[in-house]
């Protein structure tokens, strides 16, 4: 784990091994059953919450930690070395405490962001449609003004945690087409009308449940709308800026824990009377997944920092980090499984999850074909 640790300060130090304990001695041994029976670890969500993780970009005087974006990612890096799965619903889950702190009114942050930094409530984001996935501006789900309330009306697709978590972040639109008619709305489970559809049977990301939320005239208090009017877009994108660095740095830490295994199991294994790590081809294989990692993990950490720096080109950063790092995590691990062979493909080993839980990286927070159109536009933009 020697590459993880590059470069960091004493206090980034001691974050990482915290984390990395965690990781190692809650989620790793676990994290192959908890797919296997699609078990959700709340249980555990709160004892990580207990080390700050539930609030990490949380202001301290709100009760999170008031980490930044370059400390978030080696968070959720160390985190997936243990389950990419539960790291990524942590990440989501930072998103929507961060959307409360950054956007939310004094009255909003005090009723939501305690519980939501120890974990007593757990958050959910809700943009995606049906008909509306990548052109997200083109969603359908309506927000009606009737006096003092907003009424709520459409469906949800791909919502992790739903149905077990209590605050959704719901992108609603209250005017005309486009991103300009798009507001957010902070919705609580138990709010009438909101209900969810049955836990999708999933490739990965077993030890999360994913839901349709259903909103089928959820009427709720005015004082409800994150933000203003129409800003719904711009928060939801600025939400995930920061949710993509945290895939990303999830399928760094996959893929490092499925390189580490390659390490130990042809360390371990035989072949024409020599182990399997003295063939040259093979560490040639080895050399080049660490080279690659190395280059995905630089490459996250400038667009983290960046965005710490709020600088003008952290957009296109956050999405070139998003698209390469998942694409390497995932063809880290597929090679990794191939590098175990047969026991590769056998579950209890745990590299088979790997892959599983880390091809959904290239979809989620944006696809990476969307992540290209990004930076394509950045590149081009000033051209037109």
């Amino acid at each position: 784990m020697t590459a993880v640790t590059t470069l960091l300060s004493d206090d980034q130090l001691a974050v990482v091994e915290t984390t990395l304990d965690f990781a190692q001695e809650r989620l790793a041994p676990h994290a192959v059953a908890w797919d296997q029976e699609k078990h959700f670890p709340v249980d555990v969500l709160r004892k990580a919450a207990d080390l700050g993780l539930g609030g990490v970009y949380v202001r301290e005087e709100l009760g999170g930690s008031g980490l930044s974006r370059s400390d978030g990612v080696l968070v959720f890096e160390a985190l997936a070395t243990g389950c990419p799965s539960v790291a990524g619903y942590l990440s989501i889950h930072n998103m929507v405490a961060w959307m409360v702190d950054q956007y939310g009114t004094d009255a909003q942050r005090a009723r939501y962001l305690p519980e939501l930094c120890t974990m007593e409530q757990l958050g959910s984001y809700c943009l995606t449609e049906p008909g509306a996935g990548s052109d997200a501006a083109a969603l359908r789900t309506r927000a009606e003004r009737d006096g003092d309330h907003y009424v709520l009306t459409g469906t949800k697709q791909f919502i992790s945690g739903a149905g077990a978590t209590h605050l959704y972040i719901v992108l609603a639109r209250t005017g005309d087409s486009g991103p300009g008619g798009i507001s957010a709305f902070l919705v609580e489970r138990d709010d009438a009308g909101l209900s969810f559809g049955a836990n999708e049977q999933k490739m990965g990301w077993n030890a999360q449940p994913t839901r349709q939320v259903v909103l089928d005239g959820v009427r709720i208090p005015a004082d409800r709308m994150l933000g203003t009017e129409g800003e719904g877009f711009r928060i939801a994108m600025n939400g995930l800026n920061g949710g993509r660095l945290g895939i990303a740095a999830c399928s760094l830490g996959g893929a490092q824990s499925a390189l580490d295994r390659s390490l130990a199991h042809l360390a371990d294994r035989e072949a024409f009377g020599a182990r399997l790590l003295e063939a040259q081809a093979l560490q040639f294989r080895l050399a080049d997944m660490a080279t690659e990692l190395a280059a995905a993990r630089a490459l996250v950490r400038q667009a983290a920092e960046a965005l710490d720096r709020k600088a003008a080109g952290a957009p296109e950063l956050c999405a070139m980090a998003k698209r390469f790092a998942t694409d390497t995590g995932y063809a880290v691990a597929d090679r990794a499984l191939q590098l175990h062979g047969g026991y590769g493909y056998l579950s209890e080993y745990g590299i088979e999850k790997i892959v599983r839980d880390l091809r959904v990286h290239q979809i989620l927070e944006g696809t990476n074909e969307i992540m290209r159109v990004i930076v394509a536009r950045s590149l081009t933009g000033a051209l037109r």
